[in-house]
């Protein structure tokens, strides 16, 4: 009852109480804040990263105006009932280029850390059109317009550049061929090796919503497409120090 008696003390004194408070929450602070000043880097690096292509971006920016990361999440917890059905934990670098990221556990929908290739893009088509189509049960609202709004990329150049800005490894060269790299990655036909040059071999190149043109269908399907594919996990190795 001793203990007791004495909290009672800070319990009716409010500038007591107050004091105690701080200390309590700044010792805390201080014990998770000061080891990371002993670590070079936060993130572990893993091959296979890389920024989002031009069209990524343009479909991730899609994603984001239109709200799916309220429904969605991009982040595979390490429980075995998330590994069993999504795959491979989410791995902070994963998100390392993305401004904000999609982290979170609220899920409407399933989580899209891993969606990228599990469906085809006509797939990803139907889906978008009209959910119910696809999925009965699906509470999921249509995204139809999106093949009909077409977009040039006029802009996507101060979109990587501003990326670049808050630590996104854009080079000079990605920011002045953006609006060409754009187009390139929808269009088979056309001269993409300076795409593959600067992103990487590994990018898809494709008419992903199958109509003629850029659209906005395009973009979104080459966003999800990507999601969960950059990093090889058949041959990931975890940091043991982290």
């Amino acid at each position: 009852m001793a203990i007791l008696d004495k909290h009672k003390i800070l319990e009716t004194n409010a500038t007591l109480l107050l004091i105690f408070s701080f200390l309590v929450v700044t010792i805390g602070g201080i014990v998770q804040i000061a080891p990371l000043f002993w670590l070079e880097n936060t993130i572990e690096e893993v091959e296979g990263m890389r920024p989002y292509t031009p069209l990524e971006m343009a479909g991730r920016n899609i994603y984001i105006r239109e709200g799916c990361y309220v429904c969605h999440s991009q982040m595979i917890r390490p429980m075995r009932d998330e590994v069993e059905r999504y795959g491979h934990y989410s791995l902070a670098a994963e998100s390392m280029y993305d401004h904000p990221f999609q982290w979170g556990s609220k899920r409407t929908g399933p989580d899209l850390a891993r969606v990228g290739g599990r469906y085809s893009d006509d797939w990803h088509v139907d889906h978008l059109r009209d959910p119910q189509s696809v999925v009965p049960e699906s509470v999921m609202p249509k995204y139809g317009f999106l093949e009909r709004k077409m977009i040039d990329g006029k802009y996507i150049g101060d979109v990587l550049a501003t990326n670049a800005l808050v630590g996104v490894p854009y080079t000079e060269d990605m920011i002045a061929n953006a609006q060409a790299d754009f187009a390139a990655q929808a269009d088979p036909d056309s001269d993409y090796d300076g795409l593959l040059e600067r992103y990487g071999d590994k990018v898809s190149v494709r008419n992903f919503d199958g109509h003629e043109g850029v659209s906005e269908m395009d973009a979104m399907v080459a966003y999800l497409q990507m999601l969960g594919t950059l990093v090889d996990f058949s041959t990931f190795t975890p940091d043991a120090s982290r």
